[in-house]
């Protein structure tokens, strides 16, 4: 594989969850800043539509992503009026879990689930958006293996771009570093410790970028997700992969039972 496991300080569970939330918000509007939103939505309405599934099930959702504003745009349509959303993470953001507690369409899973776990059997289409990349070849398989083994509808997607050598990653280290000074006013919800820990002590753009530009050497390749679906390849389940060429190429996996 060329992919390549380095460390994402955000990965360590003595990580204060209260600076990865704040890395979280930066990842979410970046994005909003490269329409990760609309690239999703063409790709998630044939398969809600031709699996018949009601609900969307995220995986590893941080504090929400873009899945959040996809469900909204998406329900704007007639046949997804009754879509709902379940957010989950090794992690839950619980500011995130209280703020949807009693929302009709969006619930936040206060339980952690750890997705190389779980046998995954919520009932729903799963998504795993720019998380993916976290796991290690062992764990990734094993997810692809349980939705096949489920007939899940699963679909994964990455807007980290992992076709260059390894070296374009010092140039992704400074773009991100210097890159999170410009963009954090754009940052919603805001609050006091994003301001200072960006432009008074700079811990969230070193964070944001080394963990932007690892998040490249970690991302799977076409070939090397070919190597994860070896032996994963039957006529009652089919997968389909591609990248979707923009402002920052994004790569996707789609699994779904024939």
């Amino acid at each position: 594989m060329k992919r390549i496991h380095l460390f994402e300080i955000e990965d360590f569970p003595w990580f204060p969850n209260w600076t990865r939330i704040r890395l979280t918000r930066l990842v979410a509007l970046m994005h909003r800043l490269v329409n990760t939103e609309d690239k999703l939505i063409s790709i998630l309405r044939p398969l809600l539509q031709e699996s018949n599934q009601k609900q969307i099930i995220d995986l590893c959702s941080g504090s929400g992503g873009p899945m959040i504003n996809v469900l909204a745009k998406l329900k704007k349509e007639e046949e997804f009026n009754n879509l709902t959303l379940t957010l989950t993470d090794l992690y839950p953001n619980l500011k995130m879990v209280k703020k949807y507690k009693k929302s009709g369409s969006i619930n936040y899973s206060s339980i952690s689930l750890d997705v190389t776990k779980s046998d995954n059997k919520h009932i729903g289409l799963k998504t795993m958006i720019s998380s993916f990349h976290h796991m290690k070849p062992e764990d990734a398989r094993k997810i692809l293996a349980t939705a096949k083994q489920n007939k899940d509808t699963i679909c994964i997607y990455e807007i980290s771009d992992n076709r260059f050598p390894l070296i374009a990653n010092i140039f992704t280290f400074f773009f991100n570093f210097f890159n999170c000074f410009f963009i954090t006013p754009f940052v919603r919800p805001m609050s006091w410790q994003q301001l200072v820990f960006t432009y008074l002590i700079p811990i969230l753009p070193l964070g944001f970028a080394w963990d932007g530009a690892v998040s490249n050497a970690r991302t799977y390749t076409l070939s090397d997700l070919d190597e994860l679906l070896e032996g994963l390849i039957e006529d009652d389940y089919s997968w389909e992969k591609g990248i979707i060429e923009g402002k920052i190429p994004s790569i996707y996996l789609i699994g779904k039972p024939v």
